[in-house]
């Protein structure tokens, strides 16, 4: 059974030997954010190459932004250095899977805590070490809007698995995106090819996600056929699990998520598809008392039946 997640708590305990300024990440921190246990930059000198912004790191969230169940919704902007925030589970039983978290925004901002942070809090209490990754943006108005925050998501996944991240060994590496960052989320999935020219030795480690959780994902299909996936999408045979969680009434359309479910069981590969009758877009895990309240423990339920984490 799903426990209850105590979104406003602050933890903050720091591994010895990792490289982050601790000072520097509780400064940039609303006080409402749950701080992670460690931050590591993603990359040890500038990114791959792209429109960096002129602005500094900020919440961008006004008076008139829209709340999500009561609370407001920390929008973190012009973020140009991406970093892992890492979250280890709490669980004594702790699982043999790292998730690495990609919160939505349109690929302008990012929804840190209702899509980041809070994910974070939820996944570490069921046994699952988090890493919320702070990927670049904005990205929209980029040729290809998607590929900073893959090269990202990449690179992540890469240091993790050649055990550059402190305290974390994995059987299993997955990623779970909201909306743009479920857009980023299945490209990192479905990739052939890493996005980047590898830097350093970690980028010797795979780069492809173990499973995906793609929650109300954004721009997978084609806008006049959103029942065919876009060209550079593609599902194989080695294509990962991948677990669904849309609305009906998502003004990104819930086909999103659809098609390439209808995709994967071509290939019969596995797969967990939700679509709830409402719940409309960027609702996050916070209870708002529609159908789309249960993903959390339908996720949790799915990942036992994997046995990626404890019965």
């Amino acid at each position: 059974m799903m426990k209850s997640v105590a979104y406003t708590i602050l933890f903050l305990a720091v591994l010895s030997g990792t490289a982050t300024n601790v000072q520097n990440v509780l400064a940039e921190s609303p006080a409402n954010v749950t701080q992670a246990d460690s931050v590591i930059q993603v990359w040890p000198e500038q990114p791959p190459t792209w429109t960096a912004p002129s602005e500094s790191q900020r919440d961008t969230s006004t008076p008139e932004s829209r709340q999500v169940g009561g609370k407001d919704v920390v929008r973190l902007g012009y973020v140009s250095t991406p970093e892992m925030h890492v979250y280890h589970a709490k669980n004594t039983e702790k699982s043999e899977t790292v998730i690495v978290v990609c919160p939505g925004g349109g690929y302008s901002i990012l929804a840190w805590d209702l899509e980041g942070t809070e994910i974070a809090e939820f996944l570490r209490e069921i046994g699952v070490t988090t890493v919320v990754l702070k990927y670049r943006v904005p990205t929209r108005e980029e040729s290809q809007s998607w590929k900073a925050p893959v090269q990202d998501i990449q690179r992540t996944i890469s240091m993790i698995r050649s055990g550059a991240v402190a305290g974390l060994e994995p059987k299993r590496v997955g990623v779970l995106g909201f909306s743009a960052g479920g857009n980023a989320s299945a490209r990192a999935a479905t990739a052939t090819e890493r996005f980047y020219s590898p830097i350093d030795s970690n980028d010797s480690a795979g780069f492809s996600p173990d499973f995906a959780v793609l929650v109300y994902p954004a721009w997978l299909v084609e806008k006049e056929n959103p029942t065919k996936l876009l060209d550079e999408i593609r599902v194989t045979e080695s294509t990962p699990p991948i677990f669904f969680a849309h609305a009906r009434d998502d003004r990104i359309d819930c086909l999103n998520s659809v098609t390439m479910f209808s995709e994967l069981q071509k290939y019969k590969q596995n797969a967990s598809l939700h679509v709830f009758a409402q719940g409309g877009h960027g609702f996050g895990a916070r209870p708002v008392g529609n159908a789309t309240d249960a993903w959390p423990e339908l996720l949790e339920n799915w990942m036992r039946d994997q046995e990626w984490i404890g019965k």
